[in-house]
């Protein structure tokens, strides 16, 4: 094969081998002649180019065989000067076939000379049109391959350059004698060779041709960079099947490889981006929210996440740091994967850490900008960690990669995301730095959101918690318990109380009520009518009557409903009378009996007037159970209200439990996160007063 370079020594010969196929291609004939011109052998390549077998010609004139009259006198001339001179003699000649036609042949003859002196004139010839279309097959590869822009090789059965191209010299920057007789590894030693190798040895045993496998390494060319090239190998073979090798076409592909990575990076940072938008912010709990956060961010981007806020934000207020300020950072989350070490050195979640203004989250939460180190040193270590002692952690663990991105919302630097690299080889780049930012500008946004819903539900608790009432456990007649719990799905203010009010004479008056609607409105008829009541009940009235005043204040709130229960207990009768208000039924518990619903006139809620209201009295003796309740505990969405006041009945079946206890049950197992609605609950246990003058019977 002609190229830029081609093996110029012959291997050692090591036996017998295979020939080649050229000369059956060729199908060289031979004959020979003696001094007068006549023929003494003549080959079976022979009979078949020229048609007559050996008998027919052996011992005649050749010229009188194969050359036409008119070129008889030029035979005989060119015969005398080979064997005259011996001097060779090549070209082609026309010779007349057995069948009448003629054909051009290919001459070369020389003169020979045996062992007693005898001189002889040896032909070799083949066929002018096979000759012409080899030639013409070999220049036209010969060019080809010279001028093909791709890189091309012939590897020998030893896998050793034996062929180079112009295009692979330029490819590869080593010159074409530099390759010949060399293996792969020993001319690109950057190269996978290994895998390289396997592949061409599985050509050579399969014949099965390698198409646009991708290899990567360097080359003398581009010493400094990473290259990626497309190879195929195929095997070759001569005419007869013998295995020649594997021929090898190279072509760089390092542009549209990088631009498939990136392609493939910018797929991975959508999914990752549209992954983040599903997961982060289903809630608006701030830890949760955190959480969520660092969960996209591990293992997908690194080993180890965390969020930090500064903690004047997480308190509702703007923190600007000025250059020589220390950053006071909130835990709010840690995630991390096969990365204990890294693990221990960060911040617990929940606590407050002091970072010097020479730290580089510090810097990041001052600035607003990303700060990154691709490959961290021991220098680098003090600057990341909270302290040395969590810097040696980090070294041990052996973290060598960093990023911390802002977290900014409307305009606000809320805090930052943390990342580290540790069991990820690689170290962070522009790609890993773009989908960080993209997270953390997705998820700033949910933070901020969470946080300022926490600010407002903390508000929001704090002001329904201070309308409510605190009361002694036990009154004159009574022991209480009681439980308010805020909606999970709303950070407004709830219109649900409950009280407790001490009378004269050992009684006790006991309220539950729901505003309906929430909101400050809400809480603000709340309160007015939980001081209403309070004021009517010092009057000792009785509960239907004392409703029948609380319907008229509640007209004259804006448009104001509420439900209610008025219970007075009277220790020394040993009763309960209760007056309700569209609200639903209490729940009487009593030693060896199952609970019940008490079966009450339910009347209208408060504000809707023109309806009177109904006193029922019940016995309750010492140990009798009542339990009140807003509809925020038993209400769902999701089932029947029958279905679910016993579920309550079933709560409460059993031995007697301590009232704390049972409102605690009560509450974890029957409030669902999801209800939207706040609840109040009221448990009352009757007491043997200590001075009983009789008993009323229920």
């Amino acid at each position: 094969m002609s190229a830029a370079g081609s093996a110029g020594g012959a291997a050692t010969p090591r036996g017998p081998e295979r020939p080649g196929g050229l000369l059956d291609v060729l199908n060289v004939a031979s004959v020979v002649l003696d001094t007068e011109g006549r023929i003494v052998l003549w080959s079976p390549q022979a009979e078949e180019l020229f048609g007559y077998s050996a008998p027919e010609v052996l011992g005649r004139y050749a010229a009188r065989v194969m050359v036409h009259e008119r070129h008889f006198d030029l035979v005989v001339k060119l015969f005398a000067d080979v064997m005259k001179t011996g001097r060779s003699w090549a070209g082609a000649f026309p010779v007349r076939h057995k069948d009448g036609g003629t054909r051009l042949v290919e001459f070369r003859n020389m003169r020979l000379l045996d062992d007693r002196g005898h001189v002889y004139a040896l032909g070799l010839a083949a066929d002018r049109s096979t000759v012409r279309r080899l030639e013409h097959d070999v220049a036209l590869s010969t060019r080809v391959i010279r001028q093909s822009p791709i890189g091309l090789a012939v590897l020998d059965n030893e896998l050793r350059y034996v062929s180079v191209n112009p295009s692979l010299e330029r490819l590869d920057g080593v010159p074409a004698e530099d390759h010949l007789g060399r293996t792969v590894r020993e001319v690109l030693p950057q190269v996978d060779a290994d895998a390289l190798e396997a592949a061409a040895r599985r050509v050579l045993e399969t014949g099965r041709p390698l198409v646009d496998r991708l290899a990567t390494g360097r080359t003398p060319a581009d010493p400094d960079e990473d290259r990626t090239w497309s190879l195929s190998l195929y095997r070759l073979e001569d005419a007869v099947g013998a295995v020649l090798g594997v021929a090898v076409s190279v072509v760089d592909v390092t542009e549209q490889h990088r631009a498939g990575v990136e392609a493939e990076a910018a797929r991975r940072r959508l999914a990752a981006v549209a992954d983040a938008s599903a997961r982060i912010g289903t809630t608006l709990e701030l830890d949760r929210t955190a959480h969520e956060l660092t969960d996209v961010a591990v293992p997908g981007l690194a080993d180890i996440a965390a969020v930090d806020l500064l903690d004047a934000v997480v308190k509702g207020r703007r923190s600007i740091l000025g250059p020589a300020e220390p950053a006071m950072l909130r835990a709010l989350a840690v995630q991390a994967e096969n990365a204990p070490g890294a693990l221990r050195a960060a911040d617990p979640p929940g606590e407050v850490a002091r970072y010097g203004p020479d730290r580089l989250v510090t810097e990041c939460v001052r600035t607003g900008r990303p700060v990154m180190v691709a490959r961290v040193t021991a220098q680098d270590l003090p600057r990341i960690a909270r302290s040395p002692e969590a810097a040696e952690l980090l070294r041990r663990a052996g973290v060598h990669s960093y990023l911390a991105v802002p977290l900014i919302a409307r305009g606000e630097v809320l805090g930052a995301l943390d990342l580290k690299r540790v069991g990820n080889p690689l170290p962070f780049g522009e790609d890993d730095l773009l989908l960080a930012r993209e997270l953390a500008v997705r998820a700033a946004v949910q933070i901020d959101n969470a946080r300022w819903y926490q600010n407002a539900r903390d508000a929001a608790l704090t002001l329904q918690r201070s309308l409510l009432p605190s009361h002694p456990p036990v009154t004159g007649g009574l022991e209480v318990a009681s439980r308010y719990q805020p909606a999970e799905a709303t950070s407004e203010v709830g219109g649900d109380w409950f009280d407790v009010i001490e009378l004269e004479g050992c009684k006790t008056a006991l309220v539950v009520g729901d505003v309906m609607g929430s909101g400050i409105a809400a809480a603000a008829s709340m309160g007015r009518l939980r001081t209403a009541t309070n004021t009517l009940a010092a009057l000792d009235l009785d509960p239907a009557f004392l409703l029948g005043h609380l319907d008229r204040t509640t007209a004259g709130l804006d448009q104001a409903i509420a439900t209610c229960l008025y219970a007075v207990h009277d220790p020394h009768l040993g009763q309960c009378r209760i007056a309700n208000a569209g609200h639903l039924p209490p729940v009487r518990l009593r030693t060896g009996r199952p609970p019940e619903l008490l079966d009450l006139p339910t009347g209208v809620p408060l504000g809707v007037g023109g309806v009177a209201f109904a006193t029922t009295t019940i016995g309750l003796e010492p140990g009798d159970r009542l339990v009140f309740y807003t509809d925020g505990l038993v209400e769902t969405r999701r089932h029947p209200l029958d279905e679910r006041l016993d579920a309550l009945l079933a709560l409460l079946e059993g031995p007697d439990r301590p009232l704390e206890e049972v409102c605690d049950l009560l509450l974890r197992t029957l409030h669902e996160p999801e209800n939207s609605d706040d609840v109040a609950l009221l448990i009352a246990r009757a007491t043997t007063p200590s001075n009983r003058p009789g008993a009323v019977s229920p």
